[in-house]
């Protein structure tokens, strides 16, 4: 019953889950200059409801203006802001804020390209709410952006750590954890930098969808296993990894496409967003690891051996039941939305 309860729980929280989107969906802020002192502006933000917006506003430098009018709409859950704005001397070298950004939760992504193609990436949160246009970021900036976006993408996109959590569980031993843990990032590397580079095209919509079943089939392998029924996934689970690896890999590059490459750094900027999430990757799995060993050594102190595996099977089973729960949650939710497009 406490295994049951724990799952209507999860999916207590995830029904409430719309009550917060707005403010944890990250917004998005596109400058794209067209001429020496000419730029397109894309500003799109959470809605609330289908004619209330976030109250977040861009805040350009003085003597910036607009070159007609703004034009605005509503849809898919989302409010956009179209401008075309000018400023003699570009804006190279002068701040962008975004004005009541601090009062909410939410982040905002924000790409800046030039006339030449160079591209500079931010992420701006409620502790940081401006950033300085740059002509031209250099290799270690790059680096440095595409770093963090990697690290907090993976921290941030749930999904795709509630796989790598059952893999953990799915195999327990360390060793094969991390060989189980290196497959998966050799995979997800090879179509991160295929579908990213434009050579293979996979639609966003159908690969969500398929991600969430691919954390319902591995909760299903952690079930079996715990049951007595070995499986492909319980001998080999570095091959199901990798296989895996290979479609969550399109989902980063899904990720990665909001805020595109700088067209004079790609190769920097591919590998250290990739860095970023495998160091967010290991990060997760070392702190799964540990604290599941203090969990076990406080929750079976004085117990004997039958009874430590038997409490480590109905934690794992309850687990498998939770994470199969949200990942069921998730590819209903993904399935209508495909369908609903």
């Amino acid at each position: 019953m406490n295994g049951f309860r724990l799952i209507l729980a999860v999916v207590a929280i995830l029904l409430a889950h719309p009550a917060l989107a707005d403010e944890l969906r990250p917004g998005y802020l596109e400058m794209r200059q067209t001429s020496p002192g000419t730029y397109d502006l894309r500003f799109k933000i959470p809605a609330r409801g289908e004619d209330l917006r976030l109250a977040i506003y861009v805040k350009l430098p003085e003597g910036t203006q607009d070159t007609g009018l703004p034009r605005a709409s509503f849809g898919d859950g989302a409010y956009v802001e179209r401008r075309t704005i000018r400023r003699d001397g570009g804006l190279a070298g002068q701040a962008v804020s975004i004005k009541g950004l601090s009062a909410t939760a939410t982040d905002v992504l924000v790409r800046v390209e030039s006339l030449e193609g160079a591209i500079q990436t931010e992420r701006l949160s409620p502790t940081k709410t401006s950033f300085v246009v740059q002509a031209v970021p250099g290799s270690g900036e790059v680096a440095a952006t595409y770093l963090r976006l990697g690290v907090e993408h993976i921290l941030f996109g749930f999904d795709h750590l509630l796989f790598v959590l059952a893999l953990v569980i799915l195999v327990r031993d360390w060793r094969r954890v991390a060989i189980t843990v290196t497959a998966f990032t050799i995979a997800h590397s090879i179509t991160l930098a295929a579908a990213t580079l434009g050579f293979v095209k996979v639609p966003g919509p159908p690969v969500e969808a398929t991600i969430a079943l691919s954390i319902m089939l591995v909760a299903v392998e952690i079930l079996n296993a715990r049951r007595g029924e070995p499986s492909l996934s319980a001998r080999l689970p570095w091959l199901v990894a990798f296989s895996f690896g290979l479609l969550h890999g399109f989902g980063f590059a899904g990720a990665l496409a909001e805020v595109g490459l700088p067209h004079h750094a790609i190769p920097i900027a591919l590998l250290f967003f990739n860095l970023g999430v495998e160091f967010g990757q290991l990060a997760f799995v070392a702190v799964v690891l540990v604290a599941g060993s203090l969990l076990r050594t406080a929750a079976t102190t004085g117990l004997k051996p039958a009874l430590i595996r038997q409490a480590a099977i109905r934690f794992d089973i309850v687990a498998a039941y939770a994470i199969g729960a949200v990942a069921a949650f998730w590819l209903i939710e993904r399935t209508f939305a495909f369908f609903s497009i």
